[in-house]
């Protein structure tokens, strides 16, 4: 670990790893290397190696740092209180609407990655089971079997790493417009005007027509 004194000419490790980042969702995993991430922060090649052994090292903190925020983020959200299976739903498409919560444009270069890193792709499929295990517990707290819970887990999850995939672009109130029908699709019940309302307020969207 580098000494608590550490210059600010060296930059820190989260500024290093904010720019890996950049790098990665701009061009791939290729063009993260030190030189342009030096270049890029305008400080010296050598500062790197304050914060981190090599690029291996480097490349492992952004995999540390998208489990935690993304498959953590998710986990959180499926297991965040909600009095009822709809309430739950809406606090998982949270994920979705709030790049806080899980970062799509990450999502989709970590999986670019995986194309050319068996290692990674072994990190993905950990992760994609960690988190459809999630959705299928969340599932079964409000009563469902544990093969439906799984299968309802299993349909959430894969359509919206389609939406990722594709890269599907839709503005919000589209967005709003349709999750009441995929609220009711993945658990079989119409959310309430009043469940809606309340997802509506986190996300600072309002009907225009007044109506939920």
């Amino acid at each position: 670990m580098p000494p608590t004194d550490t210059p600010n000419a060296k930059g820190s490790q989260d500024v290093w790893l904010d720019a890996a980042f950049e790098l990665l969702l701009e061009s791939g995993v290729d063009s993260v290397r030190i030189l342009p991430l030096a270049k890029r922060l305008k400080l010296s090649r050598t500062s790197f190696y304050w914060f981190f052994k090599d690029r291996e090292a480097l490349l492992e903190a952004l995999i540390a740092r998208w489990r935690e925020k993304n498959t953590q983020g998710l986990v959180n959200q499926t297991e965040a209180y909600a009095e009822n299976i709809v309430e739950a739903m809406l606090n998982v498409f949270d994920c979705w609407l709030d790049p806080k919560l899980f970062d799509s444009p990450l999502e989709f270069a970590m999986r670019s990655w995986a194309l050319q890193s068996a290692s990674v792709v072994s990190e993905i499929d950990a992760a994609d089971a960690t988190r459809i295990e999630a959705l299928a517990r969340m599932f079964q707290r409000y009563g469902y079997d544990p093969l439906a819970a799984n299968v309802r887990g299993r349909t959430i999850y894969l359509t919206q790493i389609g939406y990722i995939s594709m890269k599907t672009q839709e503005p919000l109130e589209v967005r709003m417009q349709r999750i009441p029908a995929y609220v009711e699709i993945f658990t079989g019940q119409p959310p309430g005007s009043r469940e809606l309302q309340r997802f509506h307020a986190r996300h600072g969207y309002y009907s225009p027509t007044g109506t939920y």
